[in-house]
């Protein structure tokens, strides 16, 4: 019987697409699928995951405290994606479990080109127009005049790993002037991805569009909020595809009952999966996907080999690749 038990925990993507995913971990010892609630308590998580001593990690649940201080054997949490905001690395340490992510570089491209399409579906009214089409109403393609993103004066708020990305699209691709917020980044940095630098006040009172793109901290909690958004200029469009919990819900809510905000997309919720009763989906210029901005097949593909080669390494008594938690007696 092998010592080692796989737990894939609420990722609907990992070895659904890429089966061969799956057939390099059964070499190592049996797979489960878990889909629990992603609010579960730590210490009910740990009781249905006894017995498994890795896992795959989607976005949630939350690897708290309480769950690693109920949780038998756990060699190693490696996260399908590249944040780590729901597992606990203190506890995880002195757990003595390694926590691993994908290297950034591997969803960059996918998920700013989400950021723009989404942008892009608002601005056109694309899914608006699409809808009234498969009404059969194709004569009333006027009442679907759009927005052009060419020439626009747009925010990005974050300029990392997908933010830069963005930053290039805008600025090469639609000859966008790009404001860029992001305050643990230089100067130089942010102008060699072609744009200027800005406080966050001047991005907001500047901008027509305003592309969310950070990582979320205790700092930025519901960064855009009723103030952030009264300085936004009239009409602003918001596409966001980092956190939901970078905005506050009910403000932006406000801002489209007000049309203060002309259109808004996210990719993202504070809290996931969304319904259909969601107060984001009353209103026809919004656009919601359910957080599949890495959902190309070649960045899926290359997220689950990431994941398996993870597997393989620890099994070797090897560090894996980032590794944002990297103490274990289980390293040689």
């Amino acid at each position: 019987m092998s010592k080692y038990k796989i737990a894939i925990v609420n990722s609907s993507s990992f070895g659904q697409v890429f089966p061969e995913h799956i057939q390099r971990l059964e070499r190592i010892g049996p797979i489960k699928h878990f889909t629990v609630d992603g609010e579960i308590k730590g210490r009910e998580l740990a009781e249905t995951l006894q017995g498994y001593n890795i896992i795959i990690a989607s976005v949630t649940p939350f690897f708290t405290q309480e769950f690693f201080d109920h949780k038998d054997e756990l060699i190693l949490i490696t996260r399908h994606g590249i944040g780590f905001n729901n597992v606990d690395i203190e506890a995880a340490k002195k757990h003595n479990t390694l926590v691993t992510i994908i290297p950034a570089l591997v969803e960059r491209d996918a998920v700013a080109e989400n950021n723009i399409t989404n942008l892009m579906a608002i601005l056109r009214r694309t899914v608006e127009a699409h809808q009234r089409v498969t009404e059969d109403h194709w004569e009333d393609r006027a009442q679907f005049v759009g927005r052009t993103l060419f020439n626009k004066t747009v925010g990005v708020i974050g300029v990392g790993n997908t933010g830069s990305c963005v930053v290039e699209i805008l600025r090469n691709g639609f000859r966008c002037e790009v404001l860029a917020y992001d305050p643990y980044k230089s100067e130089l940095d942010i102008q060699s991805h072609g744009a200027r630098k800005v406080e966050l006040e001047e991005l907001l009172q500047s901008s027509a569009v305003i592309c969310i793109c950070a990582n979320l901290t205790e700092k930025n909690y519901h960064m855009i909020g009723d103030n952030e958004i009264a300085q936004m200029k009239e009409h602003v469009y918001i596409s966001n595809s980092a956190r939901g919990a970078l905005v506050d819900e009910q403000a932006i809510v406000k801002g489209l009952e007000m049309g203060k905000i002309a259109g808004f997309a996210t990719d993202v919720l504070e809290e996931e999966p969304g319904r259909k009763d969601h107060p984001y989906l009353a209103f026809d210029n919004v656009v919601m996907t359910p957080h599949t901005s890495a959902y190309t097949m070649e960045c899926l593909e290359e997220m689950g080999k990431k994941c398996v080669r993870d597997v393989e390494d620890v099994t070797k008594g090897q560090l894996p690749e980032r590794a944002v938690q990297p103490v274990s007696s289980y390293i040689k």
